[in-house]
């Protein structure tokens, strides 16, 4: 690799703003992501600052085919909308503006790499770019270890956020665990949040 080679996004660079411009910050974020299972096929997001305030809260089904889950802001107003599509051999979903599902309001489209993997491994496709089964080259790639141990996203070979999972067996399989999430400056947070979220969900199996 040569030496002056990009391997990380960082200040100075253009901004990432996928769901909006409002998401991102001139300098590194550092967010605390928490889940509860609140029912059998319900579970609660909450994402925090380092000073404890709550940023975004995302809910919807933990289990079942065509989930559907939901960002909000912290006074309740719907941010995006996250949905599976139908079932495949490569888990897929699309991601709208809003509780909309129309595709003007197209935000990104998610899908795994790979049908069947040990390492997390998914593709993100901008509107324009959207048609996965013939484009070649996704806009956003992460891929992280069994579990969500670790989890990184990219844009290229530029690293624009990473994830840590505070894990235990014993909370994981109560449905009740914490994320440390690491976003580089000008990039969309609410973005990585959401990919986290839909990566997060295809690993639960407690």
């Amino acid at each position: 690799m040569p030496k002056n080679k990009k391997t990380e996004w960082q200040v100075g660079d253009p901004a990432i703003s996928v769901v909006s411009d409002q998401f991102c910050n001139p300098y590194p974020m550092d967010l605390v992501v928490k889940r509860k299972v609140q029912k059998f096929s319900k579970d609660h997001y909450e994402v925090f600052d380092p000073s404890g305030n709550l940023l975004l809260q995302i809910d919807g089904q933990a289990w079942g085919f065509n989930r559907k889950r939901v960002m909000r802001d912290p006074a309740g107003f719907t941010i995006l909308s996250m949905r599976q599509k139908g079932i495949a051999l490569k888990n897929k979903w699309e991601v709208h503006g809003g509780e909309s599902k129309e595709r003007e309001d197209l935000l990104f489209t998610v899908q795994q790499s790979q049908a069947v993997s040990l390492k997390t491994s998914v593709d993100i496709f901008l509107p324009e770019n959207n048609n996965v089964k013939k484009s070649t080259t996704c806009d956003f790639h992460a891929s992280g270890g069994y579990s969500n141990i670790s989890f990184k996203v990219f844009k290229s070979d530029a690293l624009i956020a990473g994830v840590t999972h505070k894990f235990t067996w014993g909370s994981f399989c109560k449905g009740k665990y914490n994320f440390r999430v690491r976003v580089n400056p000008e990039v969309d947070y609410a973005f990585i949040i959401a990919l986290l979220v839909m990566v997060d969900d295809n690993e639960n199996w407690c």
